[in-house]
C-alpha cells in the first residue's frame, strides 16, 4: 500500500507542478493585473460566497462516496445511477439559496449576473469532484491525476488567447474569465463522466426517494464538516468586502496572498485525495496505519517548512514580482501573516483525512465549528483595525488551532506516541532553515537566486537530517512493501 501511495503521489505531483502553478501565477495573476484589484476583488468575494454555500451541492456525498466505494466497489453502478439525479436536485436547491442570500445582503445587478455563472460553475466543479471520487475509490490514481488537471489545462488555453492572443478589441474583462471557467468545467465534466461510465456494469437514471434519504443520512456529517471548513477558510474575503468602505480593494489585495496559499494547499490536498481511500481500506481490514501516517506526514511537512521559510524571508519581493497594483510593504505583510498557515493546512490534510476515514466526524465537526466561531470573532475585531492584514492573522490562528486539535484527537483514537526524536529533528531543521534563509538575504543581490538556494538546500537538509529517508523511499518504490 505504501508503494502504491508513493508512486502515484509522484505522478499526481508532477502533473500538478506542470499545470497548476502556471494557472495560478501565469493566468489567474495576469487576469488580476489586467482587470485591477477592485474588479478582481469583486470576483474573488463572489467566488468565495458561492464556494461557502457549495456544500448544498454535495452534502458530503463526495467524501462519503470515496470512503464507501473504496470499501465496496460493487456498489458503483447502483450509486452512480441514483446520485447523478440527486446532484441535479441539489443544484436547484443550491441556486435558490445562493440567489436568495445574495439579494438579502444587497448584491447589485452586476454581482448577481456574475454570481449566476459562478453558481453554474460550482455545480460543474462539484460534479467533477464526485466523479473523481469514484476513480480514486477504485484506485485509478493515474486516471484521476489526469482528470484533476484537465479543467485547468483547458482554462489555460482559453485565457492565454484572451490575454495575449490579440483577439479582442478591448482590455480583459473579469466576465470573460468567468466564461472561460464555465467552458473548461463543461469539457472536464463530460470527459470525467465518460471515463467513469466505462467502468459501470449498468447506468439507469433513477429517482429513488428512499435511497436519497438513506444516502444523505450517511453523508450529512461529511457535509457539515465541509460547510464549517468552508466558512473558516473562505469567509474572510466576504467579510472584508462587506465590512469596509474600500472592501473590494482590500479583498483584492488579500486575494493576492491567498492565491499563493491556495496554490500551495493544492499540493497538500493531493495527499488527502489519495490517503482517504487508502486509510479507509486499511482501517476496514484492521491493518496498522502508523507507518503510512508517519511517511505521509514527513513527506508533506518537510517541503511545507522549506517553502514557508523561503516565502517569509522574501515576502515583499514575491508580492512585488507577481503583482502590479499593490504596495509591496502592505501586501507583503498580508502574505507574511497568511503563508505560515500552509504548515497547519498540510498537517490538517493528513490527520483530518485519517479521522475522516475512521468515521470520527462528530469530533471533527465540533472542532471545525469551534474554528469557525474563532475565525469570525477574530475577523470582527481585526478587520476594522488592520483590514486585510487582520484577516491574514485571523486565518493563521484558526488554521493552527484546527491542526493541533486534529493531532490530539488522532493521538487518542489511534494510540499515537509522541516521537521526541522526530520533534528534535524538526527543531534542528527549522533552525538551520531560518539561518540559511537569513544568510541568503545578506549574500545574494538577486533575491530569486536566494529564494531557490533556500528551497534546494532545505530539501537537501531534509534528507541529511533524515526527516525524509531517501533509501527507504527507493526500496519501497523498487521492491514494494505489500
Amino acid at each position: 500500500m505504501k508503494k502504491k501511495f508513493v508512486t502515484n503521489l509522484g505522478l499526481i505531483i508532477l502533473l500538478n507542478v506542470l499545470i497548476k502553478p502556471f494557472w495560478m501565477f501565469g493566468i489567474d495573476r495576469s487576469v488580476q493585473n489586467a482587470v485591477g484589484s477592485e474588479d478582481y476583488g469583486l470576483y474573488f468575494a463572489l467566488f468565495n460566497f458561492s464556494l461557502i454555500l457549495n456544500i448544498l451541492l454535495d452534502l458530503g456525498i463526495t467524501n462519503y462516496n470515496n470512503r464507501n466505494i473504496a470499501m465496496h466497489n460493487q456498489l458503483l453502478s447502483k450509486h452512480l445511477s441514483n446520485v447523478v439525479v440527486l446532484k441535479f436536485l441539489l443544484a436547484v436547491v443550491y441556486a435558490i439559496v445562493c440567489f436568495s442570500v445574495a439579494l438579502i445582503i444587497g448584491y447589485d445587478s452586476r454581482q448577481i449576473f456574475l454570481l449566476s455563472f459562478l453558481v453554474f460553475n460550482q455545480f460543474l466543479l462539484s460534479f467533477i469532484l464526485y466523479l473523481r471520487s469514484n476513480l480514486s475509490a477504485l484506485y485509478l490514481f493515474k486516471t484521476d491525476s489526469i482528470v484533476s488537471v484537465l479543467d485547468r489545462f483547458v482554462m489555460i488555453a482559453i485565457c492565454s488567447v484572451l490575454l495575449w492572443g490579440n483577439v479582442t478589441s478591448g482590455p480583459m474583462q473579469i466576465e470573460w474569465f468567468v466564461y472561460a471557467q464555465t467552458a473548461a468545467y463543461l469539457v472536464a465534466a463530460t470527459i470525467a463522466f465518460l471515463i467513469v461510465f466505462r467502468r459501470l456494469e449498468f447506468f439507469r437514471l433513477h429517482f429513488d426517494r428512499s435511497f436519497f434519504i438513506v444516502f444523505l443520512k450517511q453523508s450529512y456529517p461529511y457535509a457539515l464538516l465541509i460547510l464549517l471548513m468552508a466558512f473558516y477558510n473562505r469567509i474572510d474575503s466576504v467579510m472584508l468586502e462587506r465590512m469596509l468602505p474600500d472592501g473590494k480593494t482590500e479583498a483584492g489585495l488579500y486575494a493576492q496572498s491567498f492565491r499563493i496559499l491556495d496554490a500551495a494547499a493544492m499540493f497538500a490536498f493531493l495527499f488527502a485525495g489519495m490517503l482517504l481511500p487508502i486509510f479507509s481500506k486499511m482501517i476496514k481490514e484492521k491493518d496498522s496505519i502508523k507507518e503510512i501516517l508517519h511517511l505521509s506526514f514527513r513527506l508533506i511537512l518537510a517541503p511545507a517548512l522549506v517553502f514557508v521559510a523561503a516565502a517569509i524571508f522574501y515576502s515583499d519581493k514575491i508580492i512585488s514580482m507577481l503583482y502590479t497594483s499593490s504596495s509591496a510593504n502592505y501586501s507583503g505583510d498580508i502574505f507574511l501573516f497568511l503563508i505560515p498557515g500552509f504548515i497547519a493546512i498540510s498537517i490538517s490534510y493528513i490527520y483530518g483525512t485519517l479521522l475522516t476515514a475512521n468515521g470520527n466526524l462528530k469530533h471533527l465537526n465540533m472542532l471545525a465549528f469551534s474554528a469557525m466561531l474563532l475565525n469570525i470573532v477574530l475577523n470582527i475585531f481585526l478587520i476594522p483595525l488592520y483590514k486585510a492584514q487582520g484577516c491574514a492573522l485571523s486565518s493563521l490562528i484558526t488554521q493552527f488551532s484546527m491542526a493541533f486539535g486534529q493531532i490530539l484527537i488522532a493521538k487518542k483514537y489511534f494510540g499515537l506516541k509522541i516521537n521526541y526524536v522526530f520533534i528534535s529533528q524538526i527543531l534542528i531543521f527549522v533552525t538551520i532553515l531560518a539561518l540559511t534563509a537569513y544568510l541568503t538575504t545578506q549574500i545574494f543581490t538577486n533575491w530569486l537566486i536566494g529564494f531557490f538556494v533556500v528551497m534546494i538546500s532545505g530539501i537537501a537538509y531534509a534528507f541529511i537530517i533524515k526527516i525524509i529517508n531517501i533509501k527507504a523511499l527507493y526500496q519501497m518504490v523498487r521492491y514494494g512493501d505489500d
